[in-house]
């Protein structure tokens, strides 16, 4: 049995950087992984599912339980879903 098997983590900002790393790493130790990400540029423009994606697509290709999300979390209402 994995460390976090039967868990859930949610992981804002994960489809780049170290929100990238510590997505993986949950899952790799066996949490099911929200992965939380605008996809905005560094100067927070624009939005593109693309990053949280590819780590939803790794996940599962190790096995793993992923699901996309690209709600805005300072936005009390959006981190509420």
């Amino acid at each position: 049995m994995k460390l976090l098997e039967g868990r859930v983590a949610i992981v804002t900002g994960a489809g780049r950087g170290l929100g990238r790393a510590h997505a993986l790493k949950l899952a790799e130790q066996g949490a099911k992984v929200v992965v939380n990400d605008l996809g905005s540029s560094a100067a927070g423009e624009g939005v593109d599912e693309t990053p949280a994606q590819e780590v939803v697509a790794a996940i599962r290709k190790m096995g793993g339980d992923a699901a996309v999300n690209t709600s805005d979390v300072s936005d009390w209402n959006a981190a509420q879903e």
